[in-house]
């Protein structure tokens, strides 16, 4: 590896080491579903997004709490001295993508067959904190 690739990786590592983030991997929700419940919650402090995730009745909310949690958790490993409280963390991105499509096939009338596709994705959660 060069050296200024080298330097770039060094720097990125960096960046990384200073995010806040927690990733769910093949959640078997589509991704159209699970964006209509992240745009309720993108932008908003955690303790609001945690009760718009928690009354929410899709069921995508569900998973997408569960992974709230867990960025919370994650930044309080690295923030051990810090109370949430006075933290002011918000959600800062929250990205969904697609990923894999299972390919079923449905009997359909006069010998043909229709697609089903189940579609899942990925979502990642970068936690931020509000410098007041």
């Amino acid at each position: 590896m060069g050296k200024r690739k080298h330097n770039t990786a060094l720097k990125l590592k960096e960046q990384r080491s200073n995010l806040t983030f927690a990733k769910l991997n093949n959640c078997p929700t589509s991704p159209r579903k699970m964006r209509l419940v992240a745009d309720l919650v993108r932008g908003k402090e955690v303790n609001l997004a945690m009760q718009i995730l928690k009354f929410s009745n899709k069921d995508a909310s569900r998973s997408l709490e569960k992974l709230l949690l867990s960025a919370i958790s994650n930044w309080q490993s690295k923030n051990e001295n810090v109370r949430i409280e006075d933290s002011n963390l918000f959600i800062d991105k929250i990205n969904v993508d697609s990923a894999r499509v299972l390919k079923r096939l449905q009997p359909a009338p006069q010998g043909r067959a229709h697609r089903i596709r189940k579609r899942s994705n990925h979502v990642t959660i970068i936690l931020a904190n509000n410098k007041k």
